[in-house]
Protein backbone atom coordinates (compact mmCIF):
# COMPACT_ATOMS: atom_id res chain seq x y z
CA UNK A 1 0.00 0.00 0.00
CA UNK A 2 1.27 3.45 -0.92
CA UNK A 3 2.35 5.54 1.90
CA UNK A 4 -0.28 8.79 1.95
CA UNK A 5 2.80 11.13 3.37
CA UNK A 6 5.09 9.84 0.87
CA UNK A 7 3.31 10.97 -2.18
CA UNK A 8 2.57 14.28 -0.53
CA UNK A 9 5.97 14.75 0.20
CA UNK A 10 6.93 13.92 -3.66
CA UNK A 11 4.17 16.57 -4.82
CA UNK A 12 5.53 19.24 -2.35
CA UNK A 13 8.91 18.92 -3.99
CA UNK A 14 7.51 18.89 -7.75
CA UNK A 15 8.63 21.79 -9.94
CA UNK A 16 5.51 24.04 -10.20
CA UNK A 17 6.13 23.78 -14.09
CA UNK A 18 5.84 19.84 -13.90
CA UNK A 19 2.69 19.79 -11.90
CA UNK A 20 -1.08 19.50 -13.36
CA UNK A 21 -2.33 22.92 -13.57
CA UNK A 22 -5.95 23.83 -15.76
CA UNK A 23 -6.34 27.36 -16.61
CA UNK A 24 -9.06 29.04 -15.09
CA UNK A 25 -10.16 30.26 -18.21
CA UNK A 26 -9.90 26.82 -19.81
CA UNK A 27 -11.46 25.02 -16.74
CA UNK A 28 -14.76 27.68 -17.11
CA UNK A 29 -15.43 26.91 -20.99
CA UNK A 30 -15.13 23.06 -20.37
CA UNK A 31 -17.60 23.64 -17.48
CA UNK A 32 -19.99 25.59 -19.66
CA UNK A 33 -19.35 23.08 -22.64
CA UNK A 34 -20.23 20.58 -20.27
CA UNK A 35 -23.42 22.20 -19.15
CA UNK A 36 -24.69 23.25 -21.76
CA UNK A 37 -24.50 19.87 -23.72
CA UNK A 38 -26.52 18.51 -20.64
CA UNK A 39 -28.94 21.22 -20.77
CA UNK A 40 -28.12 22.27 -17.43
CA UNK A 41 -30.98 24.56 -15.86
CA UNK A 42 -28.45 25.68 -13.37
CA UNK A 43 -26.04 26.49 -15.91
CA UNK A 44 -28.19 28.27 -17.64
CA UNK A 45 -29.30 30.75 -15.34
CA UNK A 46 -26.21 31.91 -14.29
CA UNK A 47 -25.88 32.70 -18.11
CA UNK A 48 -28.80 34.17 -18.38
CA UNK A 49 -27.78 36.12 -14.94
CA UNK A 50 -24.40 37.08 -16.44
CA UNK A 51 -25.35 38.29 -19.86
CA UNK A 52 -28.94 39.46 -19.94
CA UNK A 53 -28.30 42.65 -19.41
CA UNK A 54 -25.81 43.11 -22.23
CA UNK A 55 -28.28 40.90 -24.31
CA UNK A 56 -31.30 43.71 -23.73
CA UNK A 57 -29.13 46.55 -24.11
CA UNK A 58 -27.59 44.83 -27.55
CA UNK A 59 -30.89 44.12 -29.35
CA UNK A 60 -31.88 47.70 -28.13
CA UNK A 61 -30.09 49.92 -29.39
CA UNK A 62 -29.35 47.21 -32.55
CA UNK A 63 -33.25 46.96 -33.37
CA UNK A 64 -34.34 50.16 -32.23
CA UNK A 65 -37.94 48.33 -31.64
CA UNK A 66 -38.11 48.30 -27.80
CA UNK A 67 -41.37 45.93 -28.33
CA UNK A 68 -39.52 43.20 -29.41
CA UNK A 69 -36.32 42.78 -27.66
CA UNK A 70 -38.22 40.87 -24.86
CA UNK A 71 -39.59 38.00 -27.34
CA UNK A 72 -35.88 38.17 -28.70
CA UNK A 73 -34.12 37.56 -25.92
CA UNK A 74 -36.29 35.26 -24.81
CA UNK A 75 -35.95 33.32 -27.85
CA UNK A 76 -32.04 34.14 -27.64
CA UNK A 77 -31.88 31.53 -24.54
CA UNK A 78 -34.35 28.83 -25.82
CA UNK A 79 -31.74 28.95 -28.52
CA UNK A 80 -28.49 28.37 -26.41
CA UNK A 81 -30.93 25.98 -24.63
CA UNK A 82 -31.98 23.86 -27.63
CA UNK A 83 -28.42 24.03 -29.69
CA UNK A 84 -26.21 24.30 -26.66
CA UNK A 85 -24.07 21.32 -28.04
CA UNK A 86 -22.74 23.81 -31.19
CA UNK A 87 -20.57 26.08 -28.72
CA UNK A 88 -17.10 23.82 -28.58
CA UNK A 89 -15.47 26.18 -25.68
CA UNK A 90 -12.97 26.77 -28.05
CA UNK A 91 -13.71 30.73 -28.55
CA UNK A 92 -15.37 33.37 -25.80
CA UNK A 93 -19.06 32.24 -25.16
CA UNK A 94 -20.10 35.98 -26.26
CA UNK A 95 -19.38 35.72 -29.96
CA UNK A 96 -21.67 32.63 -30.07
CA UNK A 97 -24.36 34.03 -27.92
CA UNK A 98 -24.39 37.83 -29.99
CA UNK A 99 -24.46 35.53 -33.06
CA UNK A 100 -27.26 33.82 -32.02
CA UNK A 101 -29.27 37.27 -31.27
CA UNK A 102 -28.19 39.16 -34.14
CA UNK A 103 -29.28 36.00 -36.45
CA UNK A 104 -32.67 35.86 -34.30
CA UNK A 105 -32.69 40.58 -34.86
CA UNK A 106 -32.62 40.06 -38.81
CA UNK A 107 -35.09 37.18 -38.85
CA UNK A 108 -37.33 39.49 -37.45
CA UNK A 109 -36.74 42.32 -38.91
CA UNK A 110 -37.03 40.79 -42.57
CA UNK A 111 -40.35 39.34 -41.42
CA UNK A 112 -41.62 42.65 -40.39
CA UNK A 113 -40.22 44.18 -43.49
CA UNK A 114 -37.86 46.65 -41.93
CA UNK A 115 -34.29 47.97 -42.87
CA UNK A 116 -32.11 44.43 -42.71
CA UNK A 117 -28.79 44.53 -41.27
CA UNK A 118 -27.16 43.53 -44.53
CA UNK A 119 -29.33 46.76 -46.20
CA UNK A 120 -28.70 49.86 -46.10
CA UNK A 121 -31.79 51.68 -45.07
CA UNK A 122 -32.05 54.03 -42.06
CA UNK A 123 -34.77 52.90 -39.07
CA UNK A 124 -36.33 55.62 -37.10
CA UNK A 125 -34.77 57.09 -34.01
CA UNK A 126 -36.17 56.06 -30.48
CA UNK A 127 -35.69 58.34 -27.51
CA UNK A 128 -37.18 56.23 -24.97
CA UNK A 129 -34.53 53.49 -25.68
CA UNK A 130 -32.22 55.26 -23.42
CA UNK A 131 -34.23 54.93 -20.28
CA UNK A 132 -34.75 51.09 -20.90
CA UNK A 133 -31.18 50.31 -21.33
CA UNK A 134 -29.82 48.40 -18.45
CA UNK A 135 -26.76 50.15 -16.63
CA UNK A 136 -23.90 48.02 -17.09
CA UNK A 137 -21.38 46.97 -14.11
CA UNK A 138 -18.28 48.68 -15.81
CA UNK A 139 -17.21 51.73 -17.89
CA UNK A 140 -17.78 51.28 -21.24
CA UNK A 141 -15.98 53.49 -23.69
CA UNK A 142 -18.45 53.44 -26.53
CA UNK A 143 -21.70 54.14 -24.21
CA UNK A 144 -20.35 56.32 -21.15
CA UNK A 145 -22.65 59.25 -22.27
CA UNK A 146 -26.01 56.58 -21.84
CA UNK A 147 -25.24 57.23 -18.00
CA UNK A 148 -25.54 61.03 -18.52
CA UNK A 149 -27.76 63.45 -19.75
CA UNK A 150 -26.66 62.94 -23.16
CA UNK A 151 -28.58 59.21 -23.52
CA UNK A 152 -31.61 60.61 -25.02
CA UNK A 153 -28.96 61.95 -27.60
CA UNK A 154 -26.93 58.86 -28.00
CA UNK A 155 -30.28 56.68 -28.46
CA UNK A 156 -31.47 59.20 -30.91
CA UNK A 157 -27.95 58.86 -32.90
CA UNK A 158 -27.43 55.68 -32.98
CA UNK A 159 -31.14 55.09 -33.89
CA UNK A 160 -30.79 56.76 -37.26
CA UNK A 161 -27.79 54.98 -38.41
CA UNK A 162 -28.31 52.68 -40.85
CA UNK A 163 -28.21 49.25 -39.34
CA UNK A 164 -25.46 47.77 -41.04
CA UNK A 165 -23.25 50.81 -39.43
CA UNK A 166 -24.80 50.29 -35.94
CA UNK A 167 -24.36 46.75 -35.29
CA UNK A 168 -20.80 46.50 -35.91
CA UNK A 169 -19.88 49.38 -33.47
CA UNK A 170 -21.96 48.56 -30.86
CA UNK A 171 -20.15 44.90 -30.80
CA UNK A 172 -16.91 46.63 -30.62
CA UNK A 173 -17.16 49.45 -28.40
CA UNK A 174 -19.77 48.00 -26.17
CA UNK A 175 -19.56 44.58 -26.05
CA UNK A 176 -15.72 44.25 -25.99
CA UNK A 177 -15.51 41.89 -28.71
CA UNK A 178 -12.38 41.92 -30.98
CA UNK A 179 -12.82 42.61 -34.89
CA UNK A 180 -12.04 38.51 -35.41
CA UNK A 181 -15.01 37.89 -33.41
CA UNK A 182 -17.29 40.23 -34.51
CA UNK A 183 -15.94 38.56 -38.15
CA UNK A 184 -17.57 35.82 -37.00
CA UNK A 185 -20.64 37.13 -35.39
CA UNK A 186 -21.88 39.21 -38.72
CA UNK A 187 -20.41 37.01 -41.18
CA UNK A 188 -18.32 39.50 -42.95
CA UNK A 189 -14.62 39.63 -43.13
CA UNK A 190 -12.32 41.36 -40.98
CA UNK A 191 -11.40 44.52 -43.65
CA UNK A 192 -15.16 44.74 -44.04
CA UNK A 193 -15.94 45.28 -39.95
CA UNK A 194 -13.28 47.56 -40.15
CA UNK A 195 -15.42 49.51 -43.13
CA UNK A 196 -18.32 49.60 -41.28
CA UNK A 197 -16.98 50.38 -37.75
CA UNK A 198 -14.84 53.55 -39.69
CA UNK A 199 -17.61 54.67 -41.28
CA UNK A 200 -20.25 54.02 -38.38
CA UNK A 201 -18.38 56.30 -36.09
CA UNK A 202 -18.14 58.72 -38.55
CA UNK A 203 -21.65 59.20 -39.33
CA UNK A 204 -22.63 58.80 -35.07
CA UNK A 205 -20.12 61.38 -34.81
CA UNK A 206 -21.27 63.75 -37.40
CA UNK A 207 -24.86 63.36 -35.62
CA UNK A 208 -24.10 63.85 -32.25
CA UNK A 209 -21.71 66.83 -33.13
CA UNK A 210 -24.42 68.06 -35.49
CA UNK A 211 -26.63 68.85 -32.48
CA UNK A 212 -29.76 68.14 -31.37
CA UNK A 213 -31.35 69.40 -34.51
CA UNK A 214 -29.14 67.08 -36.60
CA UNK A 215 -30.95 64.22 -34.53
Amino acid sequence: MRNPAALIRITECMPVDAMPFIEPAESEARRIVLGLRRKDMALINQLVERYQYRLVRYLLYLTARRERVEDLVQDTWLRVLDRGSQFDGRSRLEPWLFSIACNLAIDDLRKRKIASLDTPEAAGPDEALAAEVPSPDRSSPFLVAARSEDAVRLAAALGLLEPIYREVPLLRFQEDLSLQEISKVVGAPVPTVLSRIHRGLGLLRSRWEGGSNAV
